[in-house]
């Protein structure tokens, strides 16, 4: 059973199932799996499975939803990634919070700062199974407002694409102890404002593809 969620349902029109509210947001009970609108950002995204998990079993659970490529990621509108790793980028300084000298979080003995990992043996299975990249993604509040801004965060932190939620979602499967993955579709250049250079339809008919295959399996 898989526990799906996306930060809007406009990014999961093509689940369906019985329709259910939690958290005064959409869910879903279908074949095969529970989906879950988290709500745009962090905050949300954390809260949202850690609220499911208080008070379901979670086997596994999958991240998906629309991004940003970074120049020179090589990601292309419509291309779907598979994310190895989240940055919170937002966290700390500048630099990122090591620095300061505290983790934000720890767990057997490791410290993690601003860097966590989606479950390694879960992505390389769908990696196999859909035929996709995995990369690094990076998780701000604030989104990238200009392509010179997109330039600096992706040279900084090694990223390809940008979203809203990843970090947050990888921190609390690893405090959870859920296994996790996570699933993009390229919508816009980071930093292109102009949302009529946008292609959100044709990302999230990618989606469809890639979770319907998922979930076939």
């Amino acid at each position: 059973m898989w526990l799906l969620l996306s930060p809007t349902s406009l990014e999961a029109p093509f689940l369906e199932g019985e329709p259910f509210s939690f958290l005064g947001r959409k869910g879903l009970r279908g074949e095969g799996f529970v989906y879950l609108e988290t709500g745009i950002g962090k905050v949300n995204a954390a809260l949202t499975l850690a609220a499911w998990a208080a008070r379901n079993p979670v086997e596994r659970a999958l991240l998906f939803g629309i991004a940003g490529a970074y120049p020179g990621s090589g990601l292309q509108l419509g291309e779907v990634a598979l994310v190895g790793e989240e940055v919170e980028a937002d966290l700390g300084l500048r630099e990122g919070l090591k620095p300061l000298g505290f983790p934000a979080w720890e767990k057997e003995g490791k410290r993690y700062y601003n860097r966590f990992p989606l479950d390694p043996g879960l992505t390389e299975a769908l990696g196999h199974l859909l035929g996709l990249r995995v990369v690094v993604g990076l998780t701000r509040d604030l989104v990238s407002e200009s392509p010179k801004e997109a330039q600096a965060l992706a040279e900084r932190w090694g990223a390809a694409l940008e979203n809203m939620e990843g970090a947050a979602f990888a921190r609390a499967c690893l405090a959870l102890g859920i296994r996790g993955a996570e699933l993009r579709a390229i919508a816009n250049p980071v930093g292109l404002r102009d949302k009529g250079a946008w292609r959100i339809k044709e990302a999230v008919a990618a989606l469809e593809e890639a979770v319907g295959r998922l979930l076939r399996v």
